[in-house]
């Protein structure tokens, strides 16, 4: 269905949420259609913050609000829903839009798998009434769904509409870029330059698929790198976990924007445990990229500073090869806890690809190749 008709039949003029790629059509709609404006539209760290600011937003105007998100969100929601929006707590109503990612039967990456199994599962364990939304839904049925939740939502509980791989479209496009100019796969590229045969921790999306294709065409060992290919914003904490335990181990975690501000409070216990050997780069491009570039916050926050304010003893940002094989080299022979935010472009190549290896296959190599260190 066309997205303009689903906005139309859910009737809110409130939106909140985490860009995923399979409600990408949405998305570029209400940034098409509202952009970035507090009285509409606001795109926010984590699936925990939508639900408290759709939560703020009830409590003010009476109406409803409406918050969308991938699936994989759902843990994020868990707390806020049962102990926040509950009708045995606030009763306070709202519209989920779920992108179903791994959808049983579909086709999708390992990180995926067991969340698309429980995805409407999890819903209804806590109590959110669902209707899934697929390429044959037509738009009589959506509203007479969405007829149906008026009531419950009367109630003060919450609803959700699942949407499936193709379900929603929208003609418009729209174009995500920035002013930085270093591309993202050529940082990585310097990065693992620089780090040798440090262990090295990235982050899910795009760089740990760009970190495996470098290994592939250097011809080295994918046993270096532990890629995070799901549990956005928690690369930095795996990092901290490894750096703990082999103190004498320089220890790398390549982060990206959207995934440090997710969990932002991991960099403050980075922070307070202080491990000499850690390197935290996040590279900024202000964007979700992964899922289709609509913006984060990360151009408005410094994130140096913020680093430095909990406890990182070293914070630099870059925005030229130049610097940034600079800071990789005070880095590289640092001993304290160093912070580096790399300034970079939006986009990537067309035929990136994606690791040939398992996930398990991934941790099982970096786990033995850790142990000879």
């Amino acid at each position: 269905m066309k997205v303009e008709k689903l906005v139309e039949i859910i009737g809110s003029d409130f939106y909140t949420g985490v860009p995923d790629s399979q409600l990408k059509a949405l998305c570029n709609y209400l940034m098409n259609t509202y952009g970035i404006d507090k009285n509409h539209h606001i795109i926010v760290a984590n699936e925990g913050n939508c639900t408290a600011l759709a939560a703020g937003y009830h409590l003010a105007t009476g109406k409803v609000p409406v918050i969308y998100m991938q699936n994989s969100g759902e843990g994020n929601i868990i707390n806020p829903v049962a102990s926040l929006m509950n009708d045995k707590v606030y009763a306070i109503p709202a519209v989920f839009i779920v992108g179903w990612r791994g959808e049983p039967g579909i086709h999708d990456e390992p990180q995926h798998i067991y969340q698309g199994e429980v995805t409407v599962k999890l819903l209804e364990d806590m109590d959110i009434a669902t209707f899934v939304i697929g390429k044959d839904t037509t738009d009589e049925e959506v509203a007479s769904a969405m007829e149906d939740f008026r009531s419950v939502l009367a109630k003060g509980k919450d609803v959700a509409f699942v949407i499936r791989k193709g379900a929603i479209e929208y003609d418009e496009k729209v174009e995500y870029k920035n002013d930085n100019e270093m591309v993202r796969e050529e940082i990585i590229r310097h990065i693992a330059a620089a780090t040798g045969e440090d262990p090295i921790i990235s982050t899910t999306g795009k760089a740990s698929r760009e970190l495996f294709e470098i290994r592939e065409a250097n011809g080295q060992s994918h046993k270096y790198d532990f890629l995070t290919v799901g549990s956005m914003g928690h690369a930095s904490s795996i990092a901290l976990g490894v750096a703990i335990n082999k103190p004498d181990t320089k220890v790398w975690c390549i982060d990206g924007d959207g995934a440090a501000l997710m969990h932002m409070g991991a960099m403050a216990v980075v922070g307070a445990n202080t491990p000499e050997n850690l390197v935290h780069i996040v590279i900024n491009n202000s964007a979700h990229e992964t899922v289709g570039g609509m913006p984060t916050v990360a151009g408005s926050a410094n994130l140096p500073v913020i680093a430095l304010a909990c406890g990182y003893k070293k914070a630099a940002s870059v925005d030229s090869f130049e610097a940034l094989d600079e800071a990789l080299a005070e880095a590289k022979n640092s001993n304290e806890l160093f912070f580096l935010e790399v300034k970079c472009s939006i986009g990537a190549r067309d035929d990136l690809g994606r690791p040939t290896t398992t996930a398990l296959e991934n941790k099982e190599n970096f786990m033995e190749y850790l142990k000879t260190l």
